[in-house]
């Protein structure tokens, strides 16, 4: 196997753009894109690099020599063990608050009200962080706090993959420890269609003349892990604008999921009801 050095030649195919010798390192990284859904083998991999078999050779030995790809000789080149280690890490050096911060106080600003960001903690919404909205709004929530999953914006956007088991028994368990009451009928008719829209609202049903719109966020697997919302007073939410929002709050949430290695088509498949 050769060495890989800024002075290397990489031989290209005919037809294909130049590559300077110190773009070998962009080229390995390309390399990896290109195998990501599956084994490739040597022939298909050379035409998707648009390079010739001897350099897609040398550029795939240099990475399995470190890890990045393995090769199956029946099957070609697939993404290798070390960057199941490099991903591994990099998701347990997440700090989700930190990464959000940004996007949610853009989110602030861009709509002047309170932004809340939080997650799920023993069948409850966990509030991980808050920015105030510039409006003279009252909103109760601190964080630190724990409030129902069921009657929460952002615990009905962290719920939108889950069963009608599992909305059932958070319904139940909610109501018999004192959450607001709610009509059961409603609110499973109102949480399919937030299934379906990828967002959830709170119709004062938490706070008494409080709305928000809520949207999950995802970790590179798909799986909710967060979720953020907008509040504000009733006054400053009527239906209209908390449809013309939810976009925004769709936008910022999925922001925030790409932060994290998420990728749409990673979304897992939501389970019978």
């Amino acid at each position: 196997m050769g060495s890989n050095t800024s002075n290397d030649k990489v031989e290209k195919a005919p037809g294909a753009p130049a590559v300077a010798g110190s773009q070998t390192l962009l080229r390995g990284l390309d390399m990896l894109d290109k195998v990501i859904d599956g084994p490739v083998k040597l022939a298909e991999l050379s035409a998707r690099m648009e390079l010739t078999r001897s350099t897609t050779h040398r550029l795939a030995n240099a990475l399995i020599n470190r890890g990045f790809l393995t090769h199956l000789p029946r099957d070609g080149y697939q993404l290798g063990p070390k960057l199941i280690q490099l991903g591994f890490l990099a998701q347990s050096q997440a700090d989700i608050v930190q990464i959000s911060r940004p996007r949610i106080e853009e989110l602030a600003a861009q709509t002047e009200d309170t932004v809340h960001l939080g997650r799920m903690d023993n069948d409850h919404a966990l509030y991980l962080d808050k920015i105030p909205g510039r409006r003279r709004v009252d909103i109760s929530s601190r964080i630190g706090d724990r409030q129902p999953l069921t009657s929460t914006g952002l615990g009905k956007a962290m719920l939108i993959d889950g069963t009608e088991a599992e909305w059932t028994r958070l319904f139940d368990m909610d109501q018999a420890e004192g959450a607001p009451k709610a009509d059961r009928e409603t609110w499973f008719e109102r949480m399919r269609g937030y299934a379906s829209a990828g967002h959830a609202y709170d119709l004062e049903e938490n706070e008494d003349l409080i709305r928000c719109v809520a949207a999950p966020i995802r970790d590179v697997s798909g799986k909710i892990v967060a979720a953020i919302s907008v509040s504000s007073a009733a006054q400053y939410m009527d239906d209209d604008r908390m449809a013309a929002m939810s976009a925004d709050v769709r936008g910022t949430a999925e922001a925030i999921s790409r932060d994290l290695g998420w990728a749409p088509g990673a979304k897992p498949a939501r389970g019978r009801r």
